[in-house]
């Protein structure tokens, strides 16, 4: 009698094996033809597990651009190097393409995410707007998107439509339609993203920055809810940990460096690995470690490329390595296709983009936190097109890349396009009367915004811009105790007397706000444009000189600072 009890046990041990190719789990409890011993058991999962260990390793690649703002084509850049300033040209959407095609060839294991600020800040997008950038966008295949703060630019329904032409999926977490009343409705976007890739799942959650109806124009984002990360972060952290078993986890996210710093030391953070921040332009070279999570932002107008690679073996990440690549155009030759696609997008306004209507003598630029000559030539401006008016605004932000280039002139020109990327909303601007104290207090609140010592209170923004008025003041003493002297006039400012201010209009605010600063009596809109105000400013002072002249003067940081971020270990450059 022949005995084949080796030769059951060895097929049902080959059974087992096959279930658990499909699915080593629960089920193989009930569907095997007999049951295994508990030792038996170990001894399959000890054959599977050594099995698994002899994977070899894969190298993942995902890619990040943010807020590029339609700047389509190579531009001057700004770099700090030896304690000054050094220009050259980075960017272009074809040279990008091509930096792409190299990435995609050396590894097909390539992910490509934009994390916002896509339509908006060139005169292209606004005369079409947006829609010139979305087979621009398309042709660059983005694995996935973020909404930005400035996505809203033309208003809900046409960012439905920009962000809806666009073939890579979209995630935000954390807006929401408008029912009316404050009722929120459903997400807009689908929350998170599953990449599925060399063995493991790589999640990513989305959120852009709630503070949108407040930064931005009102009327922008109406229809719009607008929720904190805080409020269902942790739930879809869960959600892509456990319920989705995700071996990595990725935050988009759109809220600025000093705000991605502070989720990243919150609990709510905890179980994501890293955030792709956006929106204040940052450069982070190497990751800023925080509690929770680390911290990267790839800088702006497609100068560079953030790259994380992670390495995974065995079903784990077990290597990770982040580089911040300059998108150099004599490295990266212009992609033939996109350079064709982005010139029939142009030619219909391209007279009017490249009309030259003024000349700089300087360089223009405006990186610095506190001072930058293209705000001193905006401020200019205004002052000569109001010059009874006792004080004139700038709002404070890092917009608009440089330009440093002369031409044939000796200078540098000032053209059509220009105008629109420095300032892509042609606002117009309003007069009105303030009182001493309402300045002072302002300029608190606004001194605060930058450099208050909670990164969750700091914006993204930085210190407002002003002529007429000159203020000395400390960045990083407490809230109320900043300022230090203020002259209007050069006269020591008068908490009781009533001074005359101008800035921009702002789609939605109340009538009697400006910058910001709110009950401001008799206000009033002019005739004039920020746009008009710059062309005739030009063409009636050509060649300028906008020296910046030192009306914001800080005590205690560098008046060229260049980065709201402080106590951790980054430095923009």
């Amino acid at each position: 009698m022949i005995d084949n009890t080796s030769d059951k046990e060895n097929s049902r041990r080959k059974f087992i094996k096959s279930l658990g190719k499909l699915g080593f789990g629960a089920s193989l409890l009930t569907t095997a033809p007999s049951v295994l011993t508990a030792q038996e058991f170990d001894e399959e999962a000890n054959e599977q597990t050594s099995s698994t260990q002899n994977e070899k390793p894969v190298v993942l690649n995902i890619l990040q651009t943010t807020d590029v703002h339609c700047q389509v084509h190579p531009h001057d850049e700004l770099f700090w190097e030896n304690n000054q300033s050094v220009f050259r040209k980075t960017g272009g959407y074809a040279h990008l393409a091509s930096y792409l095609k190299n990435e995609r060839k050396k590894n097909p294991n390539t992910f490509l995410i934009d994390t916002g600020d896509m339509f908006q800040g060139s005169e292209l997008s606004v005369k079409t707007t947006g829609k010139a950038i979305t087979p621009i966008l398309n042709a660059l295949n983005y694995d996935l998107y973020l909404p930005g703060n400035w996505e809203v630019i033309y208003y809900k329904k046409n960012m439905q439509t920009l962000m809806g032409s666009l073939n890579g999926p979209k995630v935000c977490a954390n807006m929401y339609h408008d029912l009316g009343d404050g009722k929120k409705g459903e997400l807009i976007f689908h929350p998170y993203k599953i990449w599925h890739v060399g063995g493991i799942k790589i999640g990513f959650v989305g959120y852009t920055d709630p503070l949108v109806p407040i930064r931005q124009s009102p009327n922008y984002s109406k229809g719009i809810i607008y929720t904190k990360p805080e409020e269902n972060l942790a739930h879809y952290i869960d959600v892509l940990r456990n319920d989705e078993q995700c071996a990595y986890v990725i935050l988009l996210s759109h809220l600025g460096l000093s705000q991605q710093i502070a989720l990243a030391n919150s609990p709510d953070c905890k179980g994501v690995d890293m955030i792709f921040g956006g929106d204040t332009h940052e450069r982070v070279r190497k990751p800023i470690v925080c509690k929770y999570a680390k911290v990267v932002e790839p800088g702006a107008f497609g100068s560079f490329v953030g790259k994380l690679q992670l390495t995974v073996q065995n079903g784990k990440v077990i290597k990770e390595e982040y580089v911040l690549d300059e998108v150099d155009p004599k490295k990266f030759k212009a992609d033939k296709d996109l350079e064709a696609i982005i010139k029939a997008n142009e030619q219909p306004f391209k007279e009017d983009i490249y009309k030259v209507i003024g000349y700089s003598t300087l360089p223009l630029y405006r990186y610095f936190v506190i001072e930058n000559t293209i705000d001193t030539m905006i401020l200019n401006a205004l002052k000569w097109r109001l010059p009874q008016t006792d004080i004139v605004l700038s709002n404070g932000f890092r917009f608009c890349p440089p330009r440093t280039t002369p031409d044939h002139t000796g200078n540098i020109p000032v053209t059509n396009g220009f105008i629109f990327d420095m300032l892509p909303v042609d606002s117009t601007v309003r007069t009105g009367e303030v009182t001493g104290k309402q300045i002072f207090d302002w300029l608190e609140k606004e001194l605060n915004n930058v450099f208050a010592k909670d990164a969750s209170k700091r914006f993204g923004g930085w210190v407002i811009k002003f002529q007429g008025m000159t203020v000395t003041f400390k960045a990083y003493e407490e809230m109320g105790k900043r300022v230090q002297e203020v002259k209007v006039a050069g006269q020591p400012l008068d908490l009781t007397k009533t001074y005359s201010i101008a800035a921009c209009e702002r789609d939605g605010d109340p009538s009697d706000m400006l910058c910001r600063m709110k009950n401001v009596a008799n206000t009033k809109n002019t005739e004039y444009t920020l746009h008009t105000t710059m062309t005739e400013y030009l063409k009636a002072n050509s060649p300028v000189t906008p020296t910046p002249p030192q009306n914001a003067k800080v005590l205690d940081a560098p008046q060229t600072l260049l980065t709201q971020v402080f106590g951790v270990d980054y430095e923009f450059r």
